[in-house]
């Protein structure tokens, strides 16, 4: 390192300005800067693990930018706002939000280590990651950090941390899965040469041997030992050393101890010529450890696989139609209002609109919806999905974070990443069990050491091992994703951690009516006309108040061809679980239901026209301040599979309601048609909420499903809420789950699949408690050997994540 003057910046040796204080600590002392620059820069390094680079510096910086590493500068390139459009969304508060790929992790330790060092970080609003497929999920408020310091801090703490990116993810996995190979293969060979000489110095001690031929194969044992420990055995001893850095006790720090223990042991052994050597258990310990971690990384990947199926729906190319002919381009080039040509067989590269053709669309991928949708012009197709028989053209209108792919990808990322209580309650047991564990391991080694000094050593070895509570924390993160991964490929998505564990616990399903146990495509069935205007001016009303209304009630006249006349419309606003109101050429119209036109019906001059009144239909009432205008009665048809799925929720115990804003003769209908004995009619979303609330205050746990467009406060009220699917409500979801395929049937499969996935769970955490309760003591009475330790503590892992791939099979009970 260059002489430095205590005058002159630490960083750039330009003089330091009088009066001016830019402290830095840096190797524990307190140094001073010239500038906000290079504090900034000095503070870069010394987070980053890189304090190093002043001690070996041959000269001093020229400026703040030279001096920081190559690394710290590429990371910065992602708070670009062009870069982060293609990985970066927003949501209503101005908090950001992104998917990350982490690199380095090994155990559930690093997702533990990751998640509490992030999360502390001022500014970060949430950071979870998922251990199967080490994607993380990010918020954060862009004014007080920003994307790139979160990055560092990831880095800091040695792990590497970069945007999601589909096919990076899969370099990823083969990296992983390459160095995994490497190492297990060095081990195994290691183990099977050192074994050989093990038992050859084993018949020795028997029979006798030549103390300098037991001194050689001591020698070349050494040797074989080494790579394995220093290669093979690396990653324990890294991410044990992760965690001592943050003052954490993580589940790789008994592992590490044991091995490095065992190995000095053997080696002071080896070079002293006295006392035992062990490096046959050393090189078979490493050997089985890593076994099962490779084992249980392909499992731990196929739990995972449902989400990645659909990060691989997109295409990367599409064909662009410009003036100038058809180009191809790749699919992150597009923009809104792209027109994009798609052939049969091809993907669909975004969401769009159908310009021309006529064709059938496959949405099983996507949605569980096993047959082809037929679209024509007009309608909207959904990037991910495939066309099956004729050439469409499309209009694109949405790209990147704002299609419906990536919001399901975000809001499955989002369940898999939270934890549901259970998960947080093992890992809190997990994270004292390790400090118990070393302190009782200190316990037993010396009580062993006063009677069998030569045992206590190893006992302690073999208790370090296996009582590492791998498994307990493992039980449930394998559990939920496989279950969540299963449910996605039905098409029922799971957008919130706690939601299975909380919907394995249902007592009462309650059901909204229209969109839900109903198709939602309400047609027009009779119009009533008790005033003096025709048919065609009530219909133009009507459609002029739901002019951009998502209701399925709005869609009925927004079907309707407007006349020709174009009318004013001011102050438009729609009053939920009422009705829509507005001024139209300056006169007021309301369109809703009884209650809300019902103070102008006593002005209504033809009575005898209202006695019409099919069981079956809604009435939606228009009128103006003075009287009523018309009433158009609608019809809904209901959903084939509701009546068997409302018997299958029967079956299962569930009491199942049905609460909705129409009138009694529809709701009695409705309910007499499918079975449900408790109905309630004529409700305001105010009303549904009381019933909600009364039902979970005499005890009961509620599921609320809804069509998501009228229905989110009581679906935030419910202690589980489902919304059927569709690709406008889908973006801005609330729901804990979404039924994207919108088939009942799949509901009563994610209730059967809750129930399987909470007893998978339990399963997962007695096996590890009751591994663990039997193999300390045992270990501590010295009836387990270190190689014996090693194959117990991987074997318990194992079995948690075999366990849980079984929740990838039928949901059948």
């Amino acid at each position: 390192m260059t002489g430095h003057n205590e005058q002159d910046c630490f960083h750039c040796s330009l003089p330091v300005p009088k009066n001016s204080s830019y402290p830095v600590e840096i190797d524990g002392q307190e140094r001073a800067m010239c500038c906000p620059g290079c504090q900034a820069v000095a503070k870069a390094i010394v987070d980053g693990g890189l304090t190093s680079f002043y001690k070996h510096r041959t000269e001093t910086s020229p400026t703040a930018r030279a001096a920081i590493p190559d690394v710290l500068q590429e990371l910065t390139l992602y708070d670009k706002p062009e870069l982060q459009k293609t990985f970066v969304s927003t949501d209503d508060k101005n908090i950001k939000q992104a998917s990350l790929i982490l690199e380095g992790i090994v155990c559930a330790a690093c997702v533990w280590l990751n998640e509490r060092h992030i999360s502390a970080l001022p500014g970060v609003v949430e950071f979870r990651v998922n251990y199967s497929t080490h994607r993380a999920r990010v918020r954060w408020d862009n004014e007080q950090i920003k994307l790139s310091d979160i990055l560092q801090a990831i880095s800091a703490i040695g792990y590497l941390a970069h945007p999601f990116d589909a096919s990076r993810q899969e370099a990823v996995y083969k990296k992983e899965r390459s160095i995994a190979l490497r190492r297990l293969a060095i081990a195994g060979l290691g183990a099977v040469q050192v074994m050989m000489l093990a038992v050859a110095l084993y018949a020795g001690d028997y029979s006798g041997m030549d103390a300098g031929l037991e001194n050689f194969m001591r020698w070349v044992s050494l040797l074989i030992a080494t790579p394995v420990v220093f290669y093979s055995a690396r990653s324990f001893f890294s991410s044990a050393w992760r965690d001592l850095k943050v003052r954490q006790l993580g589940m790789d720090v008994p592992v590490s101890l044991a091995i490095g223990l065992a190995y000095a042991a053997s080696c002071w052994a080896t070079v002293t010529r006295s006392g035992e050597v062990y490096f046959d258990s050393v090189t078979m310990f490493t050997f089985f450890l890593l076994a099962g971690r490779f084992l249980e990384m392909g499992a731990r990947q196929k739990a995972g696989q449902a989400a990645e199926e659909l990060v691989k729906l997109l295409p990367a190319m599409a064909t662009r139609v410009t003036d100038d002919g058809d180009e191809t381009v790749a699919v992150t080039e597009l923009a809104i209002g792209d027109k994009v040509r798609i052939k049969p067989g091809d993907s669909v590269p975004a969401d769009g609109v159908i310009l021309e053709g006529r064709s059938s669309i496959d949405e099983s991928l996507l949605t569980g919806e096993s047959y082809p949708l037929a679209k024509t012009i007009g309608e909207k197709v959904i990037g991910g999905t495939v066309n099956i028989e004729s050439p469409l053209l499309i209009e694109v209108e949405k790209v990147g974070e704002d299609t419906v792919l990536a919001s399901i990808q975000r809001l499955l990322d989002r369940a898999q990443t939270e934890k549901p209580s259970i998960a947080k309650m093992a890992d809190k047991v997990a994270g004292v069990f390790v400090g118990f564990l070393l302190v009782l391991v200190t316990a037993v080694y010396f009580w062993w050491w006063q009677h069998e000094p030569d045992q206590a050593f190893w006992i302690a070895l073999s208790l370090l091992v296996v009582t590492c509570p791998c498994a307990l924390s493992l039980a449930t993160p394998a559990a939920m994703t496989a279950a969540t991964g299963t449910l996605t490929r039905l098409g029922v998505l799971t957008t919130r951690g706690h939601a299975l564990e909380t919907l394995a616990k249902v007592t009462h399903v309650v059901f909204d009516k229209t969109g839900t146990l109903t198709k939602g495509r309400l047609a027009l069935e009779k119009i009533i006309i008790p005033s003096d205007i025709d048919e065609q001016f009530s219909l133009n009303i009507a459609a002029a108040l739901e002019v951009g209304s998502e209701h399925p009630v709005a869609k009925v006249f927004l079907q309707k061809e407007l006349s020709s006349k174009s009318f004013i419309t001011k102050d438009i606003e729609a009053i939920s679980g009422q009705g829509v109101t507005g001024l139209i050429d300056g006169v007021r119209y309301r369109l809703g239901c009884f209650a809300f036109v019902s103070d102008v019906m006593n002005n209504l001059k033809n009575k005898d026209l209202l006695e019409y009144k099919p069981e079956h239909a809604t009435e939606i009432y228009l009128a103006n301040e003075r009287e009523l205008l018309a009433v158009f009665y609608l019809s809904d048809e209901l959903r084939e599979e509701a009546a068997e799925s409302i018997q299958a929720l029967k079956k299962l115990g569930k009491k199942v309601w049905l609460v909705s804003g129409d009138n009694e003769a529809a709701v009695s209908y409705i309910a007499g048609q499918l079975g449900i004995d408790n109905s309630r009619h004529s409700m305001k979303p105010e009303d549904k909420l009381e019933i909600i609330q009364e039902l979970q205050n005499q005890g009961e746990v509620v599921a609320m499903i809804g069509d998501g467009v009228n229905d989110a406060p009581v679906l935030a009220t419910a202690q589980v809420s489902i919304a059927m699917g569709g690709g406008t409500q889908l973006a801005q979801a609330s729901a804990d789950m979404v039924l994207l395929s919108e088939h009942l049937p799949h509901l009563v499969d994610a209730m059967k699949m809750a129930k399987r996935s909470v007893n998978v769970v339990y399963q997962n955490l007695g096996w590890a408690l009751v591994y663990n309760l039997m193999a300390l003591p045992l270990a501590s009475m010295g009836y387990i050997a270190p190689w014996m330790a090693a194959i117990g503590m991987s074997a318990s892992s194992l079995v948690v994540v075999l366990n849980a791939l079984r929740l990838n099979k039928s949901v059948d009970v």
